[in-house]
């Protein structure tokens, strides 16, 4: 497996991000971070670079839109031994992704307050998130996708074995995750939504 050289960490949960950051930190590992995660991981007095400043396109829409953008989900996706995909993120300055770290809005504790209503509901739908999360576990041979901080020290272990590397079985078992993980998500959010009879 390669080295994880650039990671993307944007968390709901910070419980042990920072000291995770500073972990892949030791390693050389550039961290990419978005809104309050950045400012939790720099108060580590771990250097990160804004999701911003790396695709060069600001968060908008009152942060509906933050890293739903070519330079980070190419970077994601690309299959790192296809010449083609190689080809095609150097055309467009597409640099790899290699670790990404996130944990989803907290649904299911917002809709359980008597006090939301649909609109504050809907809010709380992720959409970077699992889109986010789904990239990295699709192309599990190439980047480690972390969900659940109680994973953090399993990866930080196979990089310190290796140099800096997560293998691919470890990959795969949390890509696996990814995808149970989102299932229950969108199931949580439709179950809601059809509770409601009528608008």
């Amino acid at each position: 497996m390669p080295k994880i050289l650039r990671a993307l960490i944007s968390v709901t949960d910070k419980n042990g991000v920072g000291e995770f950051a500073m972990e892949l930190q030791k390693f050389g590992v550039e961290i990419l971070s978005t809104g309050g995660t950045a400012k939790t991981i720099a108060g580590f007095g771990v250097k990160i670079k804004e999701v911003s400043e790396f695709t060069g396109f600001p968060e908008m829409l009152d942060g509906r839109v933050k890293t739903l953008h070519p330079k980070v989900h190419g970077g994601i996706l690309g299959i790192r031994s296809n010449p083609e995909h190689l080809k095609a993120m150097n055309k467009h300055g597409i640099e790899p992704i290699d670790m990404v770290v996130v944990n989803l809005y907290a649904f299911e504790k917002t809709i359980a307050d008597p006090q939301c209503d649909l609109a504050n509901a809907i809010e709380n739908i992720d959409i970077g998130g699992p889109t986010l999360l789904r990239a990295a576990a699709k192309n599990y041979p190439f980047v480690t996708v972390v969900t659940d901080p109680n994973d953090y020290q399993t990866v930080i272990s196979d990089m310190k074995k290796t140099g800096g590397s997560v293998s691919e079985a470890t990959n795969f078992r949390l890509a696996k995750k990814v995808f149970r993980l989102t299932n229950q998500y969108d199931g949580a959010i439709a179950g809601y939504l059809e509770s409601i009879s009528s608008l």
